[in-house]
């Protein structure tokens, strides 16, 4: 690190668990973030901050009016652009020392298999199971740390899926694709705007937990948050081992 960034992450550096070190594996890490939206605002805001130092946003929709009452990282310009641009312009105003690429489309298939392959971790920061269920195969297909959150109304929900351990679930294992799960769209059912700030916040923490090796992670526990109420719930999870995903 050169003396700006020494002074830039100063206050990172000063925390006994964290230092010179764990900053500059911050520093040389590639994060993949799925969705600009409400949780992926939050989220990239952090992850630029903290230093990641390669940021892959990718996001094929353009920002609507009503997105600015909570996707913190867009403004009131960027309405019609599309959102991973607009992110990226405004990442490039929080921390001009990283690289932060933007992609303006959904990814899917192959494009999506070589995104995750070439990340150091990936947040999932989308709004539906099969965007969901995609990135979790490619995680597992190769072993890449997943960071998921997801939130609507006044609940929020978050964990890391780390098939580099044995024993790690993944997200098929708590919602098989098989299975009947209602969707349930902020468009529709509302979405409270400091919820999904806390949740996408939260994802941020736990990358860089994952990147850096610091602290305990969120894999093996779903933690849930009742934002109406104010109280987290924590739930264990076990990995299936009949799992058409990561099963045996």
């Amino acid at each position: 690190m050169n003396d700006n960034q020494l002074l830039r992450y100063s206050r990172h550096i000063l925390l006994d668990e964290f230092g010179v070190e764990a900053q500059e594996k911050l520093l040389a890490a590639h994060a993949l973030v799925v969705g600009a939206g409400g949780l992926g605002s939050p989220a990239t805001l952090y992850l630029a901050s903290a230093g990641v130092g390669r940021i892959t946003i990718c996001d094929g929709d353009a920002v609507d009016l009503t997105n600015l009452q909570r996707q913190i990282v867009h403004r009131n310009d960027s309405v019609g652009m599309n959102k991973s641009v607009s992110a990226r312009r405004t990442l490039a105003q929080i921390n001009p020392d990283i690289t932060v690429v933007a992609l303006p489309q959904r990814l899917q298939d192959a494009a999506l298999d070589e995104r995750v392959a070439a990340a150091d971790i990936v947040l999932d920061c989308t709004d539906n199971f099969a965007t969901r269920h995609a990135i979790n195969r490619a995680c597992v297909k190769h072993r890449k740390p997943l960071v998921s959150g997801a939130g609507v109304r006044f609940d929020g929900q978050i964990t890391v899926f780390d098939l580099r351990h044995a024993d790690s679930p993944c997200y098929e294992c708590l919602f098989p694709e098989s299975a009947q799960h209602e969707e349930v769209r902020c468009a529709v059912m509302g979405v409270f705007a400091p919820l999904v700030g806390i949740i996408g916040a939260t994802q941020a923490a736990e990358a860089i937990k994952v990147l850096t090796g610091i602290g305990q992670t969120l894999r093996g526990r779903l933690l849930m948050l009742d934002a109406l109420g104010m109280q987290w719930h924590s739930v264990k999870l076990n990995r299936d081992p009949k799992c058409g995903v990561c099963g045996e």
